[in-house]
């Protein structure tokens, strides 16, 4: 199958990648990876270990791997009114995976910006100002990692 798009040619500042690495704990940098997205003006409702699951379901001997589905109410209130399509990527997911004991990394990428990229929301000053906030809130948070 042939791709659309060539994801190669597609700089991650248009989807919002974010990465930083914490030298620390895997259980430790979930903690604070979750007080700083929460200080930054998050919730997370919903959060979970895909490796515990696959080690227990399916003997998979994974490392440890986390995800911390974080959320804004007042900013996912405004997306859902423009477009009802986001909820299939809410929430805002956050991935904490250990590279090496002790060193950890913290993965995210933007929903709102890969929703343009994809035209599940549309591409105008409206979900401008949607990106602009979000993207400003997980910058504080990753300012604070």
């Amino acid at each position: 199958m042939t791709l659309p798009i060539d994801p190669t040619k597609i700089d991650p500042e248009d989807y919002g990648e974010h990465r930083a690495v914490l030298e620390m704990e895997h259980k430790e940098a979930i903690e604070h990876t979750r007080e700083v997205f929460t200080e930054a003006g998050f919730g997370v409702p919903a959060e979970f270990s895909p490796s515990e699951l696959l080690n227990e379901k399916v003997d998979a001997d994974r490392d440890p791997y986390y995800v911390l589905g974080a959320c804004n109410p007042t900013i996912a209130d405004q997306v859902l009114d423009v477009t009802e399509k986001m909820g299939a990527l809410f929430p805002c997911n956050v991935v904490v995976w250990e590279e090496a004991p002790g060193r950890q990394v913290v993965y995210h990428v933007s929903i709102m910006k890969i929703a343009r990229l994809l035209g599940i929301a549309p591409d105008d000053e409206d979900w401008q100002a949607i990106v602009d906030e979000t993207s400003e809130l997980v910058d504080e948070a990753y300012a604070n990692l």
